[in-house]
């Protein structure tokens, strides 16, 4: 009766083992291709809030993938500079033009029109 259930047990191990090491190359799974980032920001134009809404990062082995995290973060900052210099220059036009404003009261009136003050 042992050597039955020696004899039992080890086979039962041994189909265990060849079930989950794959039991040959017909039945092993073909490899798998890396995620990769598939929808990334736009390069034509500036990136929206919806852009950056419907953006999915890929998850690598031990969490996201730094090389697409990086490109990812590195096209954000370049965006937010870009308008942070865009948003300053047109404060400092917009100051200019209220310094000289100041003392001209008429300035958006047109010609022939008498301000109403």
């Amino acid at each position: 009766m042992f050597l039955f259930l020696l004899i039992t047990m080890v086979v039962v191990v041994g189909a265990v083992t060849l079930a989950v090491i794959g039991g040959g190359d017909s039945a092993a799974l073909p490899e798998a291709a890396p995620d990769q980032l598939v929808d990334p920001l736009p390069e034509t134009r500036p990136v929206g809030r919806a852009d950056v809404e419907a953006l999915r990062l890929p998850v690598g082995l031990r969490g996201y993938r730094m090389a697409d995290v990086d490109d990812v973060l590195g096209r954000l900052g370049a965006e937010l500079a870009e308008r942070d210099a865009r948003i300053a220059e047109l404060e400092s036009a917009l100051a200019g033009v209220q310094a000289t404003a100041v003392g001209r009261p008429d300035m958006f009136t047109e010609p022939g029109q008498e301000s109403s003050q």
